[in-house]
């Protein structure tokens, strides 16, 4: 059987320029918030720079910030961002980000190991947008179990017919 990971990606549109004064409280803030998610129990990855975060990376627009990581568990990633002094930004992002009208936010699984690239974390945030909760594309507020591995058994296992027939 397959180990899973829980994948998250979370996207945030700016109030202002990331290195403006408004968000520099923001930004003081970003490496202790980082070092605490790497510290954190069932943290696996996290997309970073040479920086050591992500706000240099504007896949979704210059005015928009990404968050992408992996964690052990949908438990672990929660107590990290709802149990952890990380709930200080969580209570101040008012300040910093606008409110968006679509999901911002998506959790999905991927086998223990692989790191997802943007790309497939754009398209899990856009699978959700469209289609809502799912258990390919899901929130904290409605989440899945990992999906088995189905098992095949080809027809040619039993020679092609039944045995109790």
């Amino acid at each position: 059987m397959t180990q899973y990971h829980i994948a998250q990606l979370n996207v945030a549109k700016l109030k202002a320029p990331i290195d403006s004064p408004q968000l520099a409280d923001f930004v003081a803030n970003l490496d202790r918030i980082n070092a605490l998610a790497d510290d954190s129990p069932g943290f696996v990855w996290r997309l970073q720079t040479e920086d050591g975060d992500a706000t240099g990376i504007d896949y979704f627009g210059s005015d928009q910030i990404v968050n992408l990581s992996v964690w052990e568990s949908v438990e672990a990633l929660h107590d990290y961002v709802y149990r952890s002094v990380h709930v200080e930004i969580m209570r101040r992002k008012k300040e910093w980000f606008h409110k968006l009208a679509e999901s911002h936010m998506v959790l999905w699984w991927v086998p223990a190991g692989h790191i997802p690239s943007l790309e497939e974390a754009s398209e899990k945030l856009q699978r959700l947008r469209k289609s809502g909760p799912t258990n390919d594309a899901f929130t904290f507020k409605k989440t899945f179990p990992p999906a088995t591995e189905a098992v095949e058994v080809s027809s040619n296992t039993l020679g092609g017919e039944c045995p109790a027939t």
